[in-house]
This record gives C-alpha cells, structure tokens and sequence, in this order.
C-alpha cells in the first residue's frame, strides 16, 4: 500500500476525536438552546423530566419532541460541518461508507 493510501484509509480514525469534540460542543450548545427555548415556550425556568411527578403526559412529551430536535440538528450542524473542513483540509471525505453514522 503506498504512503497516499495509507494515510487515506486512516482518515477517518483521525477523524473520530475530531467528531468526538464536535458532538461534545453541539450537545453542550444544544443544552443551552433547549433551556432557552422551554423557558421561551412555557414561561418556565425547567423543563420538565420523564420522572416529575407534578408534570403531565403532554408537558413531558412536548419537552421531549423540542429537546430531540434541537440535539439532532445540532449533532447533524456539527457533523456537516466537521467533514467539510476536514475535506477542504485533506481533500478527503472523513467517512468510508454512505448512510448514518450509527
């Protein structure tokens, strides 16, 4: 295998703590955005967890559905983002194969 392969096939285990550190980032970040969007929605400073007690099926499902989104499109942002630099850098797409990351 010449060195360009080599270095080639192993970008995408680079690549891995770099992901790691943007999805780290973006789930922080997401954090921030889903407190100030509940506190937005429900004029509340917390949202509601799936064990309160004191919260019903609908304010917990609706916590749930805005928090999801927000993390997924955050993760995705991140993602995005993270492969196109390391293409502009390397000239090589970080992922081996096409489809999701799991």
């Amino acid at each position: 295998m010449s060195k360009g392969k080599k270095g080639k096939a192993g970008l995408p285990l680079v690549y891995k703590p770099v992901g790691f550190a943007l999805g780290w980032a973006s789930g922080a970040l997401a954090g921030v955005v889903f407190r100030k969007a509940w506190k937005a929605i429900r004029h509340e400073d917390n949202a509601p967890d799936a064990l309160d007690k004191d919260r019903g099926w609908g304010e917990i499902v609706l916590a749930a559905a805005v928090q999801g989104a927000l993390f997924a499109v955050a993760r995705s942002v991140a993602d995005r983002a993270g492969a196109k630099a390391i293409e502009r850098s390397t000239g090589v797409w970080p992922a081996t194969t096409k489809g999701g990351r799991d």
